[in-house]
């Protein structure tokens, strides 16, 4: 009995996020589920994103949290396209909240949702929210374990962001380790390491986002997002 309501729980998580992906794909919009720990930086990759990008693409964003809104209040600087989504004691994200928030937002005037899922590498990735892609971000100051503790979202992700590059020389992080584990989980998923802080290649975050949203080929010299991506 509790499996059947446990994949009950499922199947109707699954159908409202394949109606949210059809909602955002007739919108033209393409999306990003964003997940990674409490303190990996997502919501300072966001500010950053917004700050670089917001002149040449039309970004919104969903922010999940258990209760507070400080991450939208930060972020609402740059767009006014963003929805704060509180779970309670919820720790993930799920396809109704998701659908709530989209419609708050206009999405006509959207290039880019990016969904700012709950801090927690196990549970958001196991709920579809009817996203394009998943973007998995560890970083430094986790340790180079975290991929083989959590292979899950290494499996799940499209990308992953190596944050926090500049802590470095300061930490015990060994990156052949981090990146053996990787490639063992799922040799296919590309990996960028990148530092927010210090926007050490940061310029490659912004160019595989605008080329996921914009469908540009890497080949294309001629595609002007290409002149303010970097």
């Amino acid at each position: 009995m509790k499996i059947a309501v446990v994949e009950n729980v499922l199947k109707l998580n699954d159908e409202l996020a394949q109606q949210n992906r059809q909602l955002l794909k007739d919108a033209g919009v393409f999306s990003i589920d964003l997940m990674g720990s409490p303190g990996c930086g997502k919501t300072s990759l966001i500010e950053r994103t917004l700050q670089h990008l917001r002149r040449h693409m039309k970004i919104g964003i969903l922010v999940g949290d258990l209760t507070t809104q400080r991450d939208a209040q930060r972020m609402a600087e740059y767009t006014d396209q963003i929805v704060q989504i509180n779970t309670g004691k919820g720790c993930h994200l799920d396809a109704n909240q998701v659908r709530q928030g989209l419609d708050q937002l206009d999405l006509k005037n959207i290039d880019c949702l990016i969904i700012e899922n709950v801090g927690n590498l196990i549970c958001p990735v196991g709920f579809d929210l009817g996203q394009d892609v998943k973007v998995g971000m560890f970083s430094i100051a986790e340790g180079d374990d975290k991929a083989a503790k959590h292979p899950y979202i290494v499996h799940e992700s499209s990308l992953l962001l190596l944050n926090k590059m500049d802590l470095l020389p300061y930490v015990n992080f060994s990156i052949p380790n981090f990146l053996e584990d990787i490639n063992q989980l799922n040799s296919n998923v590309e990996l960028i390491d990148i530092s927010v802080s210090n926007r050490y290649q940061m310029h490659r975050w912004f160019e595989w986002i605008c080329k996921q949203t914009f469908g540009r080929s890497e080949q294309n010299n001629e595609s002007p997002v290409m002149n303010w991506c970097g």
